[in-house]
């Protein structure tokens, strides 16, 4: 089958960064569902792994923690999917990758695939998906008010993959005021379109631009990006008790400014169940089948911002520089080999 991976990690300016490969095709047993994988989107895991993690010995890693496809196999175990259906997942960061023409995945981290949008609208939305619900329902508890707080959520790096996706589950599943951040016209544009209430510029101090929306002091905090360096100014305009939650990878992150309001942080990894096999790993494949019925309802869109072509290593490269300038907007995504 055909795939694509590398075989030593680094920079992608290297010839071999990104590589066409030939693969034998794998076969599902247990738990595990066989997918032929239609469409992909990417992910800055992609890339952080890419530079990071070195190869295994015996063969070349392969990337991807997002697909749309159909299953053609699966395990003596399965019961939640059926050969011929259409499912959609992020995979497990422990096992290869879904930049692959046949993939294998566990059924509990699989959710039906909604039918009103094509394949590669669908690709965009698992992982961040998964990210954003995760973070905001059962990390940060969305729905469990903090007491005396303005009932509203700062999302920082509004217009990215998970911001674009977490603005519109607020607005499907609660009444909470969306407040985004943004820093150009065009991103801007983006959050108010998807459901924002409010836009404010993360590159100017956030203190005063929160307290000019004369609202009260937000109960929660999601930062996607840059986290470090948010952490004085959340901590002066979040309300006390707040609720401040990241997914980034901040080398260090010093909350001491958060113990005198006794802010709780919480960090989100959607990796964590299938990583871990947690005893409530099937809860992907619910959240799964929720977003899908809500794209089908018309309720939330597809992120996609761009298809950029076919599932190969050159096309790849050019998402990856893409997403290394940390200035995409929504997500990209492939479709076919």
């Amino acid at each position: 089958m055909k795939a694509v991976g590398y075989k030593t990690a680094g920079a992608l300016d290297r010839e071999d960064a990104l590589l066409d490969l030939t693969l034998d095709k794998p076969s599902a047993s247990g738990r595990d569902l066989l997918v032929r994988v239609q469409a992909v989107s990417v992910n800055p895991v992609d890339f952080k792994i890419r530079q990071n993690r070195p190869a295994p010995s015996e063969a070349p890693a392969v990337l991807g923690w997002d697909a749309v496809g159909e299953v053609v196999e699966v395990g003596d175990a399965v019961s939640l999917v059926k050969v011929g259906d259409l499912g959609w997942y992020a995979g497990a960061i422990n096992r290869s990758g879904t930049n692959a023409e046949f993939h294998l995945v566990d059924e509990r981290i699989v959710g039906h695939a909604p039918k009103s949008v094509v394949l590669s609208a669908a690709a965009a939305l698992p992982q961040t998906a998964l990210t954003a619900y995760e973070m905001l329902f059962d990390r940060l508890r969305v729905t469990d008010p903090v007491p005396g707080a303005a009932r509203a959520v700062l999302i920082i790096g509004g217009a990215g993959g998970v911001g674009s996706i977490a603005i519109q589950l607020l607005r499907a599943k609660t009444d909470l005021t969306v407040i985004a951040t943004a820093s150009r016209p065009e991103t801007r544009d983006w959050a108010l379109a998807l459901g924002a209430h409010h836009v404010i510029d993360h590159t100017h101090p956030l203190t005063p631009q929160i307290e000019a929306l004369d609202i009260g002091q937000p109960g929660y905090v999601f930062s996607t990006t840059h986290s470090h360096q948010y952490v004085e100014q959340v901590a002066a305009f979040i309300a006390p008790q707040g609720r401040f939650g990241l997914i980034d990878d901040p080398d260090t992150l010093n909350i001491m400014p958060f113990k005198a309001k006794a802010i709780s942080t919480h960090w989100e990894l959607m990796f964590t169940r299938s990583l871990f096999q947690t005893a409530d790993m099937s809860h992907q494949h619910e959240i799964l089948n929720e977003v899908a019925d809500l794209l089908d309802a018309g309720t939330i869109q597809s992120t996609a911002t761009e298809v950029l072509g076919k599932i190969d290593a050159a096309t790849l490269k050019r998402a990856h520089a893409i997403l290394e300038t940390n200035k995409a907007k929504g997500k990209l995504v492939l479709e076919g080999f």
